[in-house]
Parts: structure tokens; C-alpha cells; sequence
């Protein structure tokens, strides 16, 4: 093998290790939000700690991605590797922020624990399911580099938004029927919110999928229906 074979194989496996390191980050997060999920619905602060701790390993991924992006951008890459790079260091920071909400909602958890059981937090159940298939399905389209896979999980956000902004009012209502239910509500408010910003982070890994695919061409317009900031209740 001649020195420039050489540098191009090097490049390539550098290039892949990137990618590995982007799936088990984004694996990582996606099981940290089921997980947190769980530690909702079972009222158990044990397990709610251990995601919260679990935080730590993706984010020094995310801190490995950026060293490596940065050395692959030192190489001098070709415009094709490049928007590879540029879209692998955008995805990098959407799944660290998925995986911040998950420990958001896990730590909230412990502080709902401290009220009676709540009937919405099988609202927040549905809406958390609808935003892990989000980062399953935006995760697996950026594997295979299927924009069409990447198109429909932003398309579904919109439904995504839908839920969030019927339990955002749910919520508020039952909190004007009953003060007691005032401090459990919000938490509940808060962590309906970190699955609706994580459904915004899955789409923007879509688009970034886009861009990987098709630089800079516009993409089809989408739905948005977080009616929230604008809900009269």
C-alpha cells in the first residue's frame, strides 16, 4: 500500500469511528429517556439518580466527537466530507440535549414523588413513547442515510406537538380546579416540555440528515402545532 492509499484508509477509519461514536452516543440517550420514562411511572428515586448519573458518559461522548471533528477538520476535507463533519458535530449536540432532558426528567421525578400519584402521568407516558420513537426512528435514518425515513420523523413532530399542547391544557385546568394539585402540575408541565423540545432536537437531527444528503437545498415546508404560548385556557 503506497502513502497515499494509506492517509485515505486512515482518513476513512477515522471518519467511521466518528459515526460509532455518534450511534452509541445517540443509543445511550435514547435509553436514558426511556429509562427516565420508567422511573416516572414506577416513583422510583433510586433509578431516577442512576439516569441522572448515567448524564455524564454522554456528555464526555459529545466532548470526544468535538475533539475528533476538529481533527478531521484539520485534515482538509472535501466538501462531501465536510458536510459530513458539520452535520455529525450538529447531531452531536441535539443528542447531548436529549439526553439532558431525560436527566431533567428524571430529576423531577423525585420531586413529584414527594405528591400523591397523579392520573396526567399517564398523559406524559404517551407523550414520552411518541418522542423515543422520534429518536429511535431520526437515529436509525441517520445510519442508513435515508432522508426520505428523515423527512417523515419531521412530519411527525407536528403530532408530537399536538399531545403536548392537549396535556399542557389538561394540566392547567385540573391546577384552576384544585391548588393542591398546583406544585405536582408544574413539574409535570416542565417535564411535558423537555419531551416537546426533545421531539424539536429529533427534528433537528432530520434536518441535518437533509443537509448531509443534499447540502443546502430547501426543504419541504412542515406543520408546527405547539399552540402553547398562545393557549387561552
Amino acid at each position: 500500500m503506497n502513502e497515499n492509499n494509506h492517509i485515505v484508509k486512515s482518513y476513512d477509519q477515522e471518519q467511521q469511528g466518528l459515526m460509532d461514536e455518534l450511534i452509541r452516543m445517540g443509543q445511550m440517550s435514547a435509553a436514558q429517556l426511556e429509562a427516565a420514562l420508567d422511573v416516572v411511572e414506577r416513583r422510583d428515586d433510586k433509578a431516577a439518580e442512576r439516569v441522572i448519573g448515567n448524564d455524564e458518559a454522554i456528555d464526555a461522548l459529545e466532548q470526544q466527537v468535538n475533539h475528533d471533528v476538529i481533527h478531521l477538520i484539520r485534515r482538509g476535507p472535501l466538501a462531501g466530507d465536510l458536510r459530513m463533519i458539520l452535520a455529525a458535530l450538529r447531531v452531536a449536540s441535539d443528542i447531548e440535549r436529549i439526553g439532558d432532558y431525560a436527566a431533567n426528567i428524571a430529576k423531577r421525578s423525585m420531586a413529584l414523588n414527594q405528591s400523591p400519584p397523579l392520573p396526567h402521568t399517564r398523559g406524559l407516558d404517551a407523550l414520552g413513547r411518541m418522542a423515543v420513537r422520534q429518536v429511535r426512528d431520526v437515529l436509525e435514518a441517520y445510519v442508513n442515510r435515508d432522508g426520505e425515513a428523515a423527512l417523515r420523523v419531521r412530519a411527525r413532530d407536528a403530532e408530537l406537538d399536538t399531545h403536548y399542547t392537549g396535556l399542557f391544557r389538561e394540566l392547567l385546568t385540573y391546577m384552576m380546579e384544585d391548588a393542591r394539585a398546583i406544585t405536582p402540575c408544574t413539574h409535570l408541565l416542565f417535564m411535558a416540555k423537555n419531551l416537546e423540545r426533545i421531539g424539536d432536537h429529533a427534528t433537528n437531527i432530520a434536518e441535518n440528515i437533509w443537509f448531509l444528503l443534499h447540502g443546502e437545498e430547501l426543504m419541504p415546508p412542515r406543520d408546527k402545532r405547539d399552540e402553547t404560548n398562545t393557549s387561552v385556557i
